[in-house]
């Protein structure tokens, strides 16, 4: 049996593949590609492998765009970082997602389940469940935030947004040059409509880019202390129940 890894942390990807060896020695991995580009080239000059585990986040694109390129293409088990609550969600659809870093026992259920559902190498996934997926990882994210700044109304593209503040009841929007403006959103609605590869919620009140952040300090109570740009007069702590997804966000 052939495998393909597709996987853009070196590490994780040997993790991954020293976890395969232990656990399924008749597995042979062919190849362990690093991005969108390098495994589409890889797939137009070699045969398709019999499983693929692919990282649905790579530096260059998501591992669904690597799909969208096959005609056909054998099972895959998706390995991802997000948090729990979306890996339990996909789980309901009956397909294996293992969150790095992948546990010996979760790889272990993944490939008896493979074993036990795809007989043969042309082998591939039920269509309704797929789409269902990647539309929910195509999903279009808010791009831009209209403001109203005295009689007019200006356009702030979210790549120009630094942070959001919850305070005194209204939220406010922060621009990497410092500027403010208060928007009609609230905290929890912000983190449905903004790309979470891009934005993070640390706690109650704030909501922010990853491009804001420019320092990271340890903090009492196994919390962090962020020091963001635009500066902020007051502690920025990332709560203790977030600190970790908060360092998965951040890769750290």
């Amino acid at each position: 049996m052939k495998a393909v890894i597709i996987e853009d942390e070196n590490i994780a990807s040997r993790r991954l593949a020293n976890l395969i060896n232990e656990i399924a020695p008749e597995i042979e991995i062919t190849s362990q590609l690093t991005s969108v580009e390098s495994s589409m080239d890889w797939f137009e000059n070699n045969p398709l492998p019999d499983l693929i585990f692919l990282d649905i986040q790579l530096n260059d694109g998501y591992g669904f765009d690597i799909l969208d390129t096959l005609n056909d293409h054998p099972p895959i088990i998706f390995t991802t970082a997000y948090n729990e609550y979306a890996i339990r969600g996909f789980k309901y659809n009956g397909l294996d997602y293992l969150l790095k870093p992948i546990d010996k026992k979760d790889l272990q259920n993944a490939l008896a389940k493979y074993r036990k559902n795809h007989i043969s190498s042309d082998s591939k996934l039920n269509d309704d469940r797929f789409e269902r997926i990647k539309n929910l990882f195509s999903k279009e994210y808010k791009k831009r935030f209209m403001v109203k700044i005295g009689n007019q109304f200006n356009s702030f593209d979210v790549e120009d947004i630094a942070y959001f503040k919850s305070h005194e009841g209204l939220i406010f929007l922060y621009t990497h040059k410092g500027q403010q403006y208060p928007i009609e959103y609230s905290i929890d609605q912000l983190e449905n409509i903004l790309d979470p590869v891009q934005f993070f919620r640390i706690n109650r009140k704030f909501m922010v880019s990853v491009k804001a952040v420019v320092e990271i300090h340890s903090y009492f109570n196994s919390r962090l202390l962020l020091k963001l740009k635009p500066r902020e007069e007051e502690q920025i702590i990332v709560s203790r129940e977030r600190t970790s997804n908060f360092k998965r966000w951040l890769d750290l």
